[in-house]
């Protein structure tokens, strides 16, 4: 029997509930701004993407596309208590829910759908548990099909608020209508890639050899594409009550400005890799696979799969310089932090740094090194942690960083030592009221 998995998908998330919870709002254009202090648009509504106005864009670029545009500071706070509520909700549809980000879900009713009158009744349903628990601004566009990968394409087909089937039947059709980066796990490095090869649609995907996508891409990423091009996807819909680990681990980070001394931006991305590897560590994880996006006055990025699995923040930067210097064309790999732009060839500043982890494993289940140097520095790590856990994060931190700044963010996206200043602020401004 085919399976019939729906991929719920909310329509301008973060701007519907600025929307919702301030009627001012409703039908006017927005954009929710992130909070680090850095002027960015996270987030458009509806009426503002009509006007043309697009996400990640500068505040300053919005408001010459739209001139009346009205600016929100982001809640994620407000955001998770909402997508709680609403997993709440499909989780009464079937058992087999998938949490896919803070905004999206898998759900699989092969088995249940028939209880509620069918597909769309069912669907129909949760569109009406929506509006009437969480709010008629709050809307979301469902995708339906035989396998995750096609849901999830069909949700973006018919937004806002719209229902799409994709079939057997229409399959073809589809795939003549939808680009090749609106399938999930083709972004640009990869697209730019299939299309050196000739590869400029989903249909001429369809038709490439699978040892052609393997010379080019690799054995792992070969498969995916050949399987995207054949429209099939063998994975299944995890429950996120059953799923017993984390796929990956990675920090993303908007600067609060853009940074044109070199040696200033590789200090962030060392940083960065030293959080993700205390995450890693956290979890008793290791990884094998490395990602990173950097974005500039150009963007660069790059993923590679490695044979050994690190859990540390100068193997992690190592790894991200080695693709670097890979993709580059250099042959003598340096790691030396006193070439301040030993990761940012030709890139004259730096504004967002992206870098995850992927291909996890347990760390109990990792060999030892058999390395005595290795061993030793894994003590020092643990020890470094400890201190760390117990005085706060940056109590002991490499030398390079000496002088950098601190990027631990609260989970609002706020700067740790901006956000106590602005409360401090907020607090005498209130005590001057009051007097």
């Amino acid at each position: 029997m085919s399976k019939v998995i729906l991929h719920i998908d909310f329509d301008s998330f973060f701007a519907s509930v600025a929307q919702q919870d301030n009627p001012i709002l409703r039908g006017r254009p927005i954009g929710v701004t992130a909070t680090n202090g850095r002027t960015v648009i996270i987030a458009a509504s509806r009426e503002a993407k009509a006007l043309g106005v697009r996400s990640p864009s500068r505040t300053f670029d919005a408001q010459k596309i739209c001139p009346s545009i009205i600016f929100v500071a982001g809640d994620f706070n407000r955001y998770w208590k909402i997508s709680k509520a609403f997993i709440n909700i499909v989780r009464e549809y079937s058992p087999y829910v998938e949490v896919f980000s803070l905004d999206e879900v898998f759900i699989d009713v092969t088995a249940t759908h028939h209880l509620f009158g069918g597909v769309y009744p069912l669907i129909e349903n949760i569109k009406k548990r929506l509006k009437n628990e969480i709010g008629e601004y709050v809307t979301a566009s469902v995708g339906i099909s035989h396998n995750k990968m096609l849901s999830k394409l069909g949700s973006g087909m018919r937004k806002p608020n719209g229902v799409f089937e994709i079939n057997k039947d229409n399959l073809a059709d589809v795939y003549k209508e939808v680009k090749l980066s609106d399938i999930c796990g083709i972004g640009r490095r990869i697209e730019a890639r299939l299309n050196q090869m000739g590869i400029y649609s989903l249909v001429q995907l369809s038709k490439c050899p699978l040892n052609y996508l393997i010379a080019e891409f690799g054995e792992s990423e070969g498969h995916f594409l050949f399987n995207v091009g054949r429209g099939v996807d063998p994975s299944d819909v995890i429950p996120y009550s059953q799923f017993l680990g984390v796929k990956s681990v990675g920090r993303n980070y908007c600067l609060s400005q853009n940074e044109f001394d070199m040696r200033k931006a590789t200090q962030n991305v060392y940083e960065l890799c030293e959080e993700v590897a205390l995450k890693l560590r956290r979890l008793d994880k290791k990884a094998r696979g490395v990602g990173f996006y950097f974005r500039g006055d150009k963007d660069i990025s790059g993923r590679k799969t490695f044979d050994n699995y690190i859990d540390s923040g100068k193997e992690l930067f190592e790894s991200i310089q080695l693709i670097l210097n890979q993709e580059s064309g250099i042959k003598n790999y340096s790691y030396s932090f006193l070439i301040p732009n030993s990761l940012f060839i030709n890139l004259n500043y730096l504004r967002q740094v992206n870098i995850w982890t992927f291909s996890l494993k347990d760390a109990d289940s990792v060999p030892l090194s058999i390395f005595e140097t290795e061993q030793k520095n894994q003590k020092i790590t643990k020890v470094i942690d400890n201190i760390n856990e117990k005085y706060g994060d940056h109590t002991i931190r490499n030398g390079f960083l000496l002088y950098a700044d601190k990027l631990t963010t609260l989970p609002n996206g706020f700067m740790a030592d901006k956000y106590e200043r602005q409360k401090l602020a907020e607090e005498e401004q209130a005590k001057s009221l009051l007097t």
